[in-house]
């Protein structure tokens, strides 16, 4: 399996850390969100990893090739003008090959089994797979009783949008650790800014997008410094 590190974001809200280096770059547990994250998912056996980069995109080259690219098949996807999530998959959906790709946020940091991850994916034949957790947000994606995506809600706003007219949901957390079938890419259409979670919103009606609940793992988002300082805290104290 190849995976892409979603890495292209401004870390405005890592800020000072972020005020001379990309999110991915910020220090982490004796290293970097970035090394730690590769090293993780290089532990199931992926070898092959795409980068989106915008931001400081020339430190996160350098930071590369000054540690041999961790003896990894490292593509690097530059994005003049950041193309979200979906825009940045869509980019790179011509240098795939292999019949699934992990997407993974360069901020989170988690112990979940993604070898185990993919095997439920594959049992099931899902198309898309996508990490959730019981856990309180300000968005939830929506699942019927067959474990199929149907939806999204704003808890903020109160907005839904909806593939399906059921009102017997369950609401969960996405994680930010996704499986894709890449023979759905090219349903993204045209290279633009876009979020992949609008992209799941259009093929959920036809495509099976399932959940894939990993409760019983640790999870952090480290979006801001409150929570980059939670989950270094954490780390430290299990590697002990």
């Amino acid at each position: 399996m190849i995976a892409m590190i979603f890495a292209a974001g401004l870390g405005t809200r890592l800020y000072p850390l972020t005020k001379n280096k990309p999110k991915a770059l910020a220090p982490f547990a004796n290293t970097t969100l970035l090394e730690y994250n590769l090293r993780y998912l290089s532990q199931f056996g992926i070898d092959k990893f795409i980068i989106n980069t915008h931001h400081f995109a020339d430190k996160i080259e350098e930071y590369l090739y000054d540690n041999e690219y961790f003896n990894l098949d490292i593509t690097v996807s530059f994005e003049k003008e950041l193309l979200d999530t979906g825009g940045g998959l869509a980019k790179v959906r011509e240098l795939l090959d292999e019949e699934q790709i992990l997407l993974y946020n360069v901020d989170v940091i988690s112990n979940i089994d993604i070898n185990r991850m993919n095997k439920n994916h594959l049992k099931h034949n899902y198309d898309i797979s996508l990490s959730t957790r019981s856990r309180e947000t300000s968005r939830y994606l929506l699942f019927n009783e067959k474990n199929k995506m149907i939806g999204w809600k704003n808890e903020k706003t109160g907005e839904i949008i909806t593939c399906d007219k059921t009102k017997d949901y369950q609401k969960l957390a996405f994680s930010g650790i996704h499986i894709i079938n890449t023979k759905l890419l090219p349903k993204l259409g045209k290279i633009e800014k876009k979020s992949i979670i609008d992209f799941y919103l259009n093929v959920c009606k036809e495509d099976f997008i399932a959940s894939y609940p990993h409760d019983n793992d640790y999870w952090f988002d480290c979006g801001n410094l409150e929570k980059l300082e939670k989950a270094e805290k954490f780390i430290n104290s299990i590697n002990i």
